[in-house]
């Protein structure tokens, strides 16, 4: 942690929580619209004095419980648990997620599986935070299973792409895509949860490809992007991806793919065996 990253990034969360949102009156004479830090000092269970050496940066190691409390006070949101796991490092306390130490969810409400069917026919899927496949729509079954990607039991994406050979073939930037998946897999793995420490040995035993990424600093999660497939029915493809969490308990994550060009959305078409401009592309 360089600096007083931690202490900042406490404060701005303090400032930008109403009174209201943890039931607290807004009084007069308040100079900021936020807390002040006896109010989250309360509602967190600690001294305003500790409160006040954490902001200031004169003491940057508060234990699991004290991360916790101030956590559920705050009200942080999974991106905001995801940042400030960030600025500790990777040595994740369970306070930031509460979850982290039970095996990932591997199932999903039925609210996410009905915006699923109503995706079609985007390629859409839902993983948890260690990167099993859920749940899809029957659009990514077109473009993924020829490929092998739902090969497993569940699908794992880190797996399918640090493991299997037709991985290279279906992803033309694989080395980025790699990144990619490792540095989310780092995000959501946890010591203390067996099921993702498995996950991590086993691909430890990949070699360099897995352990050199995942030794590297965990960064945030890549939200948008395009990404190119090499699907073996109707070739090359060019797919701009969404990624939204879903849940605030155990990530899960729902991701979006829809056609970077019209030779993109044609092939989609072929492969969804509908009728030209089912799919229309985001930009030419």
């Amino acid at each position: 942690m360089s600096d007083n990253e931690f202490g900042n990034f406490l404060r701005s969360r303090r400032e930008a929580v109403r009174p209201a949102d943890v039931g607290l009156p807004a009084g007069p004479r308040r100079r900021t619209p936020g807390l002040r830090r006896s109010e989250l000092a309360m509602l967190a269970g600690i001294s305003v004095e500790y409160l006040t050496r954490l902001e200031q940066g004169r003491d940057r190691h508060p234990s699991a419980e004290v991360l916790g409390a101030l956590v559920g006070a705050l009200q942080l949101s999974p991106g905001d648990r995801e940042q400030l796991w960030l600025i500790l490092g990777h040595n994740k306390p369970t306070a930031l997620c509460p979850a982290a130490a039970e095996p990932p969810v591997q199932q999903i409400r039925s609210g996410v599986r009905a915006v699923l069917d109503r995706l079609e026919p985007n390629p859409a899927l839902v993983v948890n935070r260690i990167g099993d496949v859920l749940a899809h729509t029957t659009a990514y079954q077109q473009l993924a299973g020829p490929l092998g990607v739902l090969d497993g039991d569940p699908p794992n994406l880190p797996r399918f792409v640090l493991t299997d050979s037709r991985a290279r073939a279906a992803h033309p930037d694989w080395e980025q895509l790699a990144d990619v998946h490792v540095n989310q897999l780092k995000l959501g793995s946890h010591e203390q949860d067996p099921h993702s420490a498995q996950l991590v040995a086993e691909l430890s035993a990949v070699g360099a490809e897995f352990t050199n990424r995942f030794r590297r600093p965990a960064t945030p999660v890549v939200r948008h992007g395009t990404e190119r497939w090499r699907h073996p029915e109707v070739g090359e493809l060019r797919l701009d991806f969404e990624v939204m969490d879903l849940t605030e308990i155990d990530v899960q994550r729902l991701i979006v793919y829809v056609p970077h060009d019209e030779a993109t959305s044609q092939a989609l078409d072929r492969l969804n065996g509908r009728g030209p401009g089912a799919l229309r592309a985001v930009r030419s």
